[in-house]
């Protein structure tokens, strides 16, 4: 077991994460817990090609595995890149959750409403490519990877028109006044659990889960545990096209939820409300209904 001295974070080396990293070694600093980073290297972060098409995890597994390696104490993820399949190696963790809303970066201080006929948005999550196409079925969606800045400078170039990204992100680097439009979670529906982080550290390292422990969020967590519950039992990856949302008031839970086809002509959206303490049987409940419906023969045409 490693000294407590100062806490290992684990993260991509992203400006993104680094600083989602760096506002967790700064929480864990005023419990009273030293921290530092240390730098992984993610498949995500060295292959371009489409998330969907590298693999489910792209982003955490190299994380996960140097922490089962004992490279850090604890594995700072973008909860909406983890596989919704628990790791019975790590204990997790959900801090406060900022906000989960879609954002657009477009030209001109556009809207999506005001964007040209055929204009060029950048996107390359099927959720959100699902989802544009319904609103807006004359776009042309291009494919787009790489960081925050790497998106939003093809806005900037005049090579794309619009670029939609997580307004957590942008919010987290200080970029959220470049949004042109931050999306109602009703009209764009988020990814499960985006907005929000997950704190991993090994199942027998009691000391990281007592300092983790202390950066717990109830709502954040029971809002997740929700949406990934939804997505879990739709048995579909973080890249698949569905989207959840859920919101916390007075000890209810409110999850709304959606799959949607590729071409976007189809869509199941449904929701549903129960207590705190049922958000995994509520959210494994919508999902059922949504197959019920024919969820699984969207998912199975898309794929």
């Amino acid at each position: 077991m490693v000294s407590r001295s100062s806490l290992r974070l684990g993260t991509r080396g992203s400006n993104l994460a680094r600083t989602q990293t760096g506002h967790v070694a700064a929480a864990l600093e005023a419990a009273g817990c030293s921290a530092e980073l240390t730098i992984i290297t993610t498949a995500g972060d060295v292959n371009m090609a489409p998330v969907e098409r590298i693999g489910v995890g792209v982003f955490t597994q190299a994380l996960r595995e140097a922490l089962h390696d004992g490279e850090c104490d604890i594995a700072v993820h973008s909860f909406k890149d983890l596989p919704s399949a628990p790791d019975p190696r790590f204990r997790l963790v959900v801090p406060h959750r900022v906000d989960p809303r879609e954002a657009l970066i477009a030209r001109d201080g556009l809207t999506l409403e005001q964007l040209p006929q055929g204009a060029k948005v950048g996107t390359s999550a099927p959720r959100r490519i699902s989802q544009l196409k319904a609103l807006r079925p004359d776009l042309d969606i291009r494919p787009l990877r790489g960081n925050i800045d790497t998106r939003m400078g093809k806005v900037h170039s005049g090579e794309l028109d619009a670029v939609v990204l997580a307004f957590a992100g942008l919010s987290r680097v200080n970029l959220g006044d470049q949004a042109t439009e931050v999306f109602s979670p009703h009209v764009f529906l988020p990814a499960p659990a985006q907005g929000a982080l997950a704190l991993e550290c090994r199942a027998d390292d009691d000391a990281a889960h007592s300092a983790l422990l202390q950066l717990s969020d109830p709502e954040a967590t029971a809002c997740t545990t929700a949406e990934r519950a939804f997505l879990a039992h739709l048995e579909a990856g973080c890249t698949a096209p569905v989207a959840a949302y859920a919101t916390a008031d007075q000890g209810n839970i409110t999850l709304c939820g959606g799959v949607f086809g590729l071409d976007g002509t189809k869509r199941l959206v449904s929701s549903r409300t129960a207590p705190s303490h049922s958000a995994e049987d509520m959210g494994r409940e919508l999902a059922a209904e949504l197959l019920a419906q024919g969820a699984g023969e969207i998912l199975g045409s898309d794929r």
